[in-house]
């Protein structure tokens, strides 16, 4: 799939929390066919202290309106530089990059989130949800303040909710939520993103259920195309980059993400 480099315009800037922004992006130019689970560098300008693209997620695709989203966490001076563009603003962008799921048909699908990890799931919850699959959502955060998007993905199918103080949905670790405790386990595929340690708890018990899992990974992606050897991940065919073999693997393919993998994982690791 061509990558391109686009100056997109900024068509709008939602406010999700106190940290978290979804910006909605376009341009005169057709934008390019994406897949979801793929991601995009992103420019930094105006920011002294900010020398590397940021990688973000593809959030959101409106072909017929010819737009993208992209959900934006604040977490330091680039990130807050983006996620403060007001409407108008041009933002540079290169995309798409890295491979996307694997989308299945007319199968029972769930989604897991953690966190921001639910960054690239609107875009595949849509597109499983077109393909006739039943598609159900799991999203953990920390306290209800946490939980974002909720809302908008009940339109594909069922929406869990876990905390873990349990200010909304069930009190708990997400990988402790009852939707994967089911003995009669409706699933024939998991996705996931989030923090490692809650994707392979979520690997984990995929693979003791007998079922699929693909992960999205989140580690540091300063290029985007495998040159700068940033975000190398252990596989069983040897290191591997996720910017360009990735960002999405199925988790039997990731080294040292065993069965042994304790249950379980705080979203503040």
């Amino acid at each position: 799939m061509k990558k391109q480099i686009l100056d997109l315009r900024v068509l709008s800037n939602a406010k999700l929390n106190h940290n978290h922004n979804v910006l909605e992006l376009g341009c005169d130019a057709p934008l390019p066919a994406m897949v979801p689970g793929q991601f995009a560098e992103v420019r930094v300008d105006g920011s002294p202290t900010t020398y590397l693209r940021r990688p973000f997620s593809i959030h959101r695709v409106d072909k017929g309106a010819n737009t993208m989203h992209l959900l934006v966490k604040s977490v330091g001076d680039g990130t807050r530089n983006i996620a403060a563009l007001a409407k108008g603003s041009l933002l540079n962008v290169m995309f798409p990059l890295g491979n996307g799921f694997t989308l299945t048909q007319n199968e029972e699908v769930l989604l897991v989130g953690g966190g921001c990890g639910v960054a690239p799931l609107y875009f595949l919850a849509d597109q499983l949800f077109r393909k006739g699959n039943k598609v159900s959502v799991l999203i953990g955060g920390r306290s209800a303040g946490d939980i974002l998007l909720s809302e908008a993905y009940r339109s594909f199918g069922n929406v869990y909710i876990s905390t873990e103080d349990g200010t909304l949905g069930e009190k708990g670790m997400v990988t402790a939520h009852s939707v994967l405790k089911q003995s009669a386990f409706p699933f024939r595929m998991i996705y996931c993103c989030g923090p490692d340690g809650m994707m392979k708890a979520v690997a984990h018990i995929a693979e003791a259920k007998g079922v699929e899992c693909e992960v999205s990974l989140e580690n540091t992606m300063a290029c985007g195309i495998g040159a700068c050897l940033c975000c190398v991940v252990q596989t069983h065919k040897g290191n591997q980059c996720v910017c360009t073999e990735g960002p999405v693997f199925n988790s039997k393919k990731l080294k040292g993400w065993t069965a042994e993998t304790e249950i379980g994982c705080s979203l503040d690791k």
